[in-house]
């Protein structure tokens, strides 16, 4: 289903043969529209994702919030690796990619930005991890319980240490402690390498406070993305079917958006529609529904990598979003007083 916009006089119009509901009336410019009618609902948030109805705005200004989410919201990450030791079967340069992957748990607010390569770093916007494992022919005292998901070993097989990412050492540079807390990678089982009898890994790890667009291993989000809501319409026709017939016009839908309430077909849960067009497909159904998208009814869903809380990646991401259309407007005015217009 197509979301192409005809744009007519200020008017941003849908086209019906796209299938896209109007979007605004004649007279009705987007930004009054986006004044009096932005709303924004929260359907289902958790630590891990958040999925909420962003009402009232044109898909222009949508895809902008989606697209700070994924490169200007910031976050830590690991920057710089210094490999003293390793001879792991790993590359310095792949263990160190593996390493700058891994999500920290660490306010980005609390930390500055560095200005350039030649920026020195600082306890307020540094922080500096190590590692330091090496593997033996058993394995340490304290870490065989089978149990542990951190340590796998075959009895019948030469002892192999996995190193996962609770081996993160935080070296806490000046008052770090007192002003962040404890920080540390977000997840404490994602496996960085595996260590064989006489093989180490010693390192040290420098992170810095960047976003998306620097690179991918900075972006707050495993997924954000956005769809028009579903507009599920039921003809007159298919109101005039007898019982059997809209029994099975409901049992066609495989998402079980339909039903029948008082003896009349409903579009019980248009949320759920994927567009499939299961319920149009066969010949009888032809004409008995029709299958639409609210074009200014965008349903978003915000997966988080865990350094942010789902709910703080949308509100720093229009907080962005302001501050960016603030320095637009100051950009026009102080082109407007230059030429005089």
């Amino acid at each position: 289903m197509s979301r192409v916009l005809e744009y007519d006089v200020g008017a941003a119009v849908a086209s019906e043969r796209f299938g896209v509901e109007t979007l605004l009336p004649p007279g009705v410019t987007p930004a009054m529209r986006l004044r009096e009618g932005l709303k924004i609902d929260v359907i289902e948030l958790d630590e891990e994702k958040i999925i909420f109805d962003f009402v009232g705005a044109d898909v222009s200004l949508a895809n902008a919030l989606r697209r700070i989410m994924l490169a200007e919201v910031p976050t830590m990450a690991i920057e710089t690796v210094y490999i003293w030791d390793n001879s792991s079967l790993l590359h310095d340069e792949v263990l160190a990619h593996r390493l700058g992957l891994v999500p920290l748990n660490a306010d980005p607010d609390k930390f500055d930005f560095l200005d350039g390569p030649d920026d020195q770093p600082t306890d307020q916007n540094t922080l500096v991890f190590r590692i330091d494992a090496r593997c033996g022919n058993r394995p340490p005292e304290g870490e065989t319980d089978q149990s542990d998901p951190r340590w796998r070993r075959d009895p019948d097989a030469p002892y192999t240490r996995h190193i996962y990412s609770s081996c993160f050492e935080w070296v806490p540079q000046g008052n770090q402690r007192e002003r962040l807390g404890e920080v540390g990678p977000v997840h404490d089982d994602i496996l960085l390498a595996k260590l064989r009898p006489g093989q180490r890994i010693q390192l040290e790890m420098h992170c810095r406070k960047g976003t998306g667009k620097d690179h991918a291993k900075f972006q707050p989000v495993a997924t954000a993305s956005y769809r028009l809501l579903p507009k599920v319409t039921l003809q007159p026709a298919a109101q005039a079917l007898p019982n059997e017939k809209k029994e099975a016009l409901v049992d066609q839908c495989p998402m079980n958006v339909l039903d029948i309430e008082d003896g009349d077909l409903i579009a019980a849960r248009p949320r759920d529609c994927t567009m499939c067009r299961e319920c149009v497909r066969k010949e009888e159904h032809q004409g008995m529904v029709t299958l639409s998208r609210v074009a200014d009814h965008f349903i978003f869903s915000v997966e988080t990598v865990g350094a942010i809380a789902p709910e703080a990646i949308v509100k720093k991401a229009i907080e962005v979003l302001k501050e960016k259309c603030k320095g637009t407007l100051e950009d026009i005015g102080e082109y407007m007083e230059s030429t005089g217009r």
